[in-house]
């Protein structure tokens, strides 16, 4: 069982190298979260990562990176975010744990999001969090400039998710991304998209997780004017046809 007292105490040290706080309720929840996960990852393909350790610094850890950046935004106790190719429900539950926004967790496999939903549902989020079996360019043909801000870990290309989240996004409105060792290539794709679609480089933060778990680096992206192409485009000509090669 992942969610023991042992594991609690860790997880606050863990946090704690990144200037993380966090109340004991608060990595129950986290903990249980991934007992959950774990349990569920037996009859749906959520997770490769299953040792305890690693779920804790590739998974909670991870997750939680993000929060130093999504700090500095001085983002309001009620905005709202659109987690991106959530899987297991990371980091979008991780970040609902810790902060009070209100989170739509997508994922384009059904099944990774009815086990999302469940999560949910245990760990009573709900009025907090919701799921959809949705792609991102489908959500925002529906949503189009609803959320605050848009959550984005190791899922695509950072140009791919600059198409994805502009539509979604309010004016002023935020994308975090995390990601592992970017090439410059990916970097420079990612800033030619970012002028094509209305959004600017804010902040980039690096962390080097525990153990040496990994290296992150954390981007942010704000939304500053009006995309130059009309978004989102059809479903899959994000990946297939990117705005920048």
């Amino acid at each position: 069982m992942i969610c023991s007292e042992k594991n609690v105490d860790a997880l606050e040290v863990y946090l704690s190298r990144y200037g993380i706080g966090s109340s004991p309720s608060q990595r129950k929840l986290l903990l249980r979260h991934l007992d959950l996960v774990r349990e569920k990852n037996q009859e749906v393909n959520l997770t490769r990562i299953v040792d305890e350790r690693d779920m804790i610094i590739r998974h909670v850890v991870d997750s939680l990176l993000f929060l130093p950046s999504l700090d500095d935004l001085d983002l309001a106790e009620d905005a709202t975010f659109v987690d991106i190719g959530t899987g297991a429900g990371f980091p979008g539950m991780p970040i609902g744990i810790m902060r009070p926004y209100r989170g739509v967790l997508i994922d384009s496999v059904r099944k990774k999001s009815n086990a999302v939903d469940e999560f949910i549902c245990n760990l009573d989020l709900g009025l907090q969090l919701s799921t959809r079996a949705i792609r991102a360019e489908d959500l925002a043909r529906e949503q189009a400039s609803r959320f605050n801000l848009v959550l984005a870990r190791a899922v695509a290309d950072l140009g791919i998710l600059m198409e994805y989240a502009s539509p979604l996004l309010v004016r002023e409105g935020y994308l975090v991304v995390s990601k592992a060792r970017m090439t410059d290539e990916e970097l420079e794709r990612g800033n030619q998209t970012a002028q094509m679609v209305g959004m600017k480089l804010v902040s980039r933060e690096t962390y080097e997780l525990p153990d040496d778990a990994g290296y992150r680096e954390i981007l942010s992206y704000q939304k500053t004017k009006h995309s130059d192409v009309k978004l989102p485009r059809a479903t899959g000509h994000a990946k297939s046809k990117p705005l920048v090669r």
